[in-house]
């Protein structure tokens, strides 16, 4: 029988605009119905045809609990008609027609199936969550409903929307809404008392002073995670005011059965203590009062280990309202907020979409498998950042998902059917070929947790744990594993997990996360069997999964190392991992530092080989030979230098390549830094009388030398050796005439001479230089019987005289030596002959 619920009020309304518009936005409160009830209207309106309406829910618990509730009420078996579908279980067929799923269970159908063969709906419930998926989910539905399937029906319901920001991404689309029948609801702001005060005692306190206020109905309680739900649960049940009432948890890793009973009415008063799961979608009848942490575990993207893990963070005020809600569904009630008004208007409206806060990798590769070819040009509800994309990319093809054209490959195609992070993926992969798959699970479980060991460990307690657990130089993750294994040994008990200072709530709930990890494996066809495995394994799986963090240390006497990307940090100082030269960091944690190498610790390392690296990666490693210059033994090296991308990971000596020693001898010579005991300046003058010539007289079809021809003839005369001693001697001379043809010299000696022959049969060397006329220089007396300068260059270019007195200094500079005789000489010799009586003065 269909309950008297809100939102059937809209039920007429809402097929109608379906009917018309294809695409509707629902507004209901928390309670009124709307997640049960919608995909029973459109089954029974005839909208759905022979299809199939999914419905997305933010949490595995809240799909399987609504698709049991409406099985219920339709009156059929659960997997039939209706059904559901999470990760790792399926509880549905080709019969069912109202089909409950989380986020990626569509996104990954999506992706098999582009077109959603037999889905006519899509009812997207709780989306002011904006979960990741959801809004990819989204995003793509509507693309499809343009592209191809536009008798594909869309709605879009919460309880907390941004409608006219959804509206405008729908459009065109309808907007439906109904207030609901919400109790009024009293708000009390009770902070713990001092900072520092557990919030479990304060809510214990909450329920037990509501109690002895003689109120009646039922309580719900908000904590963050399932440890502190047992630790609430635990000071209720020492309160005499709960000793009648039924004490409940309700979290998504419970049992159904567990789950079932927090949700079902009791026969006395029941305090359910629950996550955000009770938030939205599940609603528990009977609540009147409701106790708020004001705390949840929130996905986020953590840079130390380049995964999404979920932080402990406070609620928005939008998280608070629908907390504070359930306690007006049946009657008036009261919220019992532990945190100060003050800080409540602090708070943000409402949570920051996954889009923003995320790692986006495994959504990228969900995009790519796709078809999507730009991820900048998706259709985004909120546009992630720009270095988030690049990231995600960027890992994709380090992992070898994505090609360099950021294409998915088979690899990428391959991890895709793992319903975890890409980096797990390919660890799991790596594994299965390992036969390592329990190790790898284990280890995967442990990095995506919280930290195991506790930092501030005092000595004792770090002499304790190397005692009992040991202590490995090759991998600080197999320190971790041994932690974990002696803290599950001694069932997680407080004492003996502090004494060897282990997290033992952390080793706890990495429990959970090992079976998640292991039925996923399992469900790909990877033997999970636990047996003892060669380490080494261990530490191939981890370079499978982190390739984009093999680091290399700079030396053993320092902590100073690099990283892949360009990247440099230090080796934290608490790894066991001192003596490998290269490792892969699991954890890149930024802290405060003077220097730029300083802010970046590595940490979790696990040493590998380089060898792996060839056998995982052998498209990522490079060899060049990389030639050097000793300018203390004048001789050229060579060594050969191994990358992985753009790490250096290996050198060894080599040979230098006959022209790569050339050029380097080349750099040195034409630097001036190295000189060939025969480059004098008649060289030098030979090269500057062929560029004269070439640039006076072209008709001639000389070159003159340039940087390039000069260039080539050094590195000829620098070809064969290694070493300046066997070098410094070559001929220089003749390579550089050999710039001119044999037939063309003759040319340059009669037309650019390297002496100039004067009437009076004197022979003065010719000066050419690049920048000026070639030009002579005699004194005086050795001009005398001179009447002109014959010109050179087939008469275009008389040479500059340089007139020098007895003690070599210049009088004159002229090209027109008659004029000089005429106007100037007399003053000259007049001047000249009182300082230097005893030469010669015509």
């Amino acid at each position: 029988m269909t309950l008297p619920l809100p939102i059937l009020e809209i039920e007429s309304s809402l097929i109608a605009r379906l009917r018309e518009t294809r695409r509707v936005v629902v507004s209901a409160p928390t309670g009124s119905g709307k997640s049960t009830q919608v995909p029973r209207m459109l089954l029974r309106s005839g909208l759905l045809g022979n299809g199939q309406a999914v419905v997305l829910q933010p949490r595995r618990i809240a799909a399987r609990m609504l698709a049991a509730r409406v099985a219920e009420e339709e009156g059929c078996t659960l997997g039939r008609e209706v059904g559901y579908q999470v990760r790792l279980e399926n509880a549905s067929g080709p019969a069912t027609r109202i089909r409950y799923v989380t986020e990626g269970i569509l996104l990954r159908q999506m992706v098999g199936d582009a077109r959603l063969a037999g889905v006519t709906a899509i009812v997207f419930d709780e989306f002011h969550e904006r979960h990741l998926e959801g809004d990819v989910a989204l995003a793509r539905a509507l693309d499809l409903q343009e592209s191809g399937r536009p008798d594909l029906l869309i709605v879009v319901m919460s309880a907390t929307l941004d409608g006219e920001k959804l509206e405008s991404y729908l459009k065109p689309c309808a907007h439906v809404s109904t207030e609901g029948q919400m109790f009024p609801v009293r708000i009390e702001y009770a902070p713990p008392a001092t900072a520092d005060a557990p919030v479990h005692e304060a809510a214990a306190d909450a329920v037990a002073t509501w109690i002895r206020g003689g109120y009646d109905g039922d309580a719900l309680v908000f904590m963050p995670g399932a440890w502190d739900i047992a630790r609430t649960l635990e000071l209720l049940k020492s309160r005499p005011e709960t000793r009648d009432a039924a004490l409940l948890p309700l979290h998504g890793e419970l049992p159904p059965r567990e789950q079932d009973a927090a949700v079902a009415r009791a026969d006395r008063r029941k305090i359910v203590v629950a996550t955000n799961v009770a938030e939205t979608s599940l609603t528990i009848d009977g609540v009147r009062l409701v106790v708020d942490s004001g705390l949840a575990r929130l996905p986020r993207h953590d840079p130390r280990r380049g995964l999404n893990t979920l932080f402990i963070e406070p609620i928005s005020r939008a998280s608070a309202d629908q907390r504070a809600g359930r306690a007006g569904r049946t009657a008036p009630g009261t919220c019992v907020r532990l945190w100060s008004e003050a800080e409540h208007k602090k708070r943000p409206a409402r949570e920051e979409p996954e889009v923003k806060r995320l790692e986006l990798a495994e959504a990228a590769l969900a995009l790519k498998a796709g078809g999507v070819k730009e991820l900048r040009k998706f259709r985004w509800l909120d546009a992630p950042e720009e270095k988030a994309l690049v990231h995600a990319e960027n890992l994709l093809e380090d992992l070898g998902a994505l090609d360099g054209e950021q294409e998915i490959t088979a690899l990428g195609r391959r991890l895709l059917a793992f319903p975890v992070h890409p980096r797990w993926a390919r660890m799991l992969l790596a594994a299965g070929d390992l036969k390592c798959v329990r190790l790898a699970c284990l280890v995967a479980a442990i990095m995506q947790g919280r930290d195991l060991l506790v930092r501030s460990a005092d000595s004792m307690a770090v002499e304790f744990r190397k005692d009992v657990i040991g202590d490995r130089d090759t991998s600080d993750l197999w320190i971790l594993v041994r932690a974990w294994e002696f803290a599950a040994d001694n069932a997680f008990r407080f004492e003996a997990c502090h004494r060897a200072g282990i997290h033992a709530q952390a080793a706890r709930q990495v429990g959970p996360a090992l079976e998640q990890f292991l039925r996923i494996a399992k469900k790909e066809g990877l033997d999970a069997e636990d047996r003892d495995v060669p380490e080494e394994s261990l530490r191939r799986c981890v370079l499978a999964g982190f390739p984009d963090r093999v680091a290399r240390r700079f030396d053993a006497a320092t902590l100073r190392c690099e990283v892949v990307h360009g990247r440099r940090g230090l080796l934290a100082r608490e790894s066991a991992v001192r003596r490998a030269t290269l490792f892969v960091a699991g954890e890149i944690r930024e802290v405060e530092g003077r220097g730029r190498e300083d802010k970046t610790l590595l940490g979790l390392a696990t040493a590998i080989e380089p060898e792996w690296l060839e056998e995982l990666l052998p498209f990522d490693l490079t060899r060049k030979v990389i030639v050097g210059f000793d300018a203390e033994a004048k001789r050229v090296t060579a060594e050969e230098v191994t990358r992985f991308r753009d790490l250096a990971i290996g050198k060894r000596a080599a040979e230098p390549p006959a022209d790569e020693a050339a050029k380097r001898f080349a750099d040195e010579v034409l630097a001036g830094r190295l000189q060939f005991r025969e480059w004098d300046a008649a060289v030098d003058q030979w090269l500057l009388r062929v560029g004269f010539l070439a640039k006076t007289c072209p008709e001639l079809g000389l070159n003159a030398p340039d940087e390039t021809s000069r260039r080539a003839a050094v590195e000829r005369l620098c070809a064969g050796s290694t070493t300046w001693k066997e070098l410094r001697d070559r001929p220089v001379m003749r390579e550089f005439r050999a710039l001119v043809e044999p037939a063309l010299q003759s040319q340059v000696e009669r037309h650019a001479p390297e002496r100039l022959e004067l009437s009076n049969g004197k022979k003065p060397k010719l000066v050419y230089a690049a920048d000026a006329p070639p030009h002579i220089a005699l004194r005086i007396q050795e001009l005398f019987g001179v009447a002109r300068i014959p010109a050179i260059a087939m008469g275009r270019v008389v040479p500059a005289l340089q007139i020098l007195a007895p003690n070599n200094r210049p009088v004159q500079v002229t090209q027109d030596l008659a004029r000089f005789w005429s106007e100037h000489y007399p003053k000259v010799k007049k001047e000249m002959q009182r300082k230097y009586p005893k030469h010669e003065w015509r």
